[in-house]
């Protein structure tokens, strides 16, 4: 049995507890995509979780689809993150960068008029996100062989300005129908080349970018993100099962430090018949619970337990999780705004006793 506040060895760190910082998108980084001072203090607040995934943070000005979300392929966004990373390293708490490519969840206004890209030519139902006035998305281009390579190199490079900005490893964003995931899946990925058809040739995209973090990085400080329960974006896959049972294996030969799912505890979810492939740690993520997320720990199900909005509105979740206390509630209309406000300014449990 695991307590929430009992420290876990994650590959080649310890985190302090088993409380985890979902990636979560904010949009505060500005046009250039720099992290800024408020960023700092958003992410100090928060280093009461062992371990702090950053935000989806772009590897290429090309990678992007939505706007003021932060960026990691330049030195002066290396110097930025690293004053994020060393006020999260004073509180003793570890830090590693989502890195992110969107595919065809973009839009030409986002990609200075560039059509996004994709595994295939096949346009995604529904609506780009946050652009006003609202628009569809596109029909995507589909990648070349060679700019299949081009992105690989530019996963690399974000690897490499990560180790230079100090953090403690990376993640690859394969999740939530991004680009990763669009190859991944068979609804998105139609290609008839070795980056299609079976299920080994759809997840080669996902192994090499992989492969070239633990290049840079060393296998144990490695991390992927997965949904396997196919619902963002107008995904989909014939068989989930098999499809994401062979990403997982592969990714436990490879010895990486952790898997993140996006899979709450329902009849459908894959995360009970995945988990025993793979001996790395297992983080839990979505629709938990104070009750919810110290059961998965008391049972095993799960290393260790991630929350998302319940992080944003209470930086100081650790102290209400050990100590029963309430939650604030999340302001919906401040998740993307600019400043502080519904960002930086949620109130701790001290402070509303006061």
């Amino acid at each position: 049995m695991a307590e929430l506040n009992s420290a876990l060895q994650v590959g080649d760190f310890t985190i302090k507890n088993r409380l985890v910082l979902a990636p979560l998108t904010r949009a505060r980084s500005g046009a250039e995509r720099i992290p800024n001072d408020l960023m700092v203090e958003y992410y100090q607040q928060r280093a009461n979780a062992g371990l702090i995934i950053t935000e989806a943070t772009v590897i290429s000005p090309k990678a992007a689809g939505y706007a003021n979300t932060p960026g990691l392929w330049s030195q002066e966004q290396a110097q930025a993150w690293n004053k994020i990373v060393k006020a999260v390293h004073a509180q003793g708490s570890k830090i590693v960068v989502q890195l992110w490519h969107v595919g065809r969840i973009s839009h030409p206004d986002l990609l200075d008029g560039d059509i996004p890209v994709a595994p295939s030519a096949i346009q995604p139902a529904g609506e780009v996100s946050l652009l006003r006035p609202k628009r569809p998305f596109v029909t995507p281009r589909a990648l070349s062989h060679e700019e299949i390579q081009e992105i690989v190199a530019q996963y690399k490079n974000a690897a490499e300005q990560a180790k230079a900005a100090g953090f403690d490893g990376v993640e690859l964003h394969a999740a939530n129908g991004y680009l990763i995931d669009q190859f991944l899946q068979s609804k998105t990925n139609i290609r008839d080349d070795e980056y299609g058809g079976s299920i080994e040739n759809r997840a080669r995209l996902l192994l090499q970018v992989v492969d070239t973090f633990i290049e840079v990085w060393g296998a144990g400080r490695v991390g992927v993100h997965l949904a396997p329960r196919a619902d963002s974006h107008d995904m989909g896959d014939d068989n989930p099962l098999a499809t994401f049972g062979y990403v997982v294996e592969q990714l436990d030969q490879r010895n990486i430090a952790f898997i993140f799912t996006r899979e709450y505890a329902a009849e459908d979810s894959l995360q009970p018949k995945l988990r025993p492939k793979f001996k790395g740690a297992w983080i839990a993520n979505e629709k938990l619970t104070p009750d919810s997320a110290k059961k998965i720990l008391e049972e095993n199900q799960s290393d260790a337990v991630s929350f998302g909005l319940a992080y944003i509105a209470n930086p100081d979740l650790l102290e209400r999780l050990e100590h029963d206390l309430p939650l604030n509630q999340v302001n919906f209309q401040t998740l993307y705004a600019d400043g502080a406000e519904g960002y930086t300014d949620y109130s701790v449990f001290e402070k509303l006793e006061a």
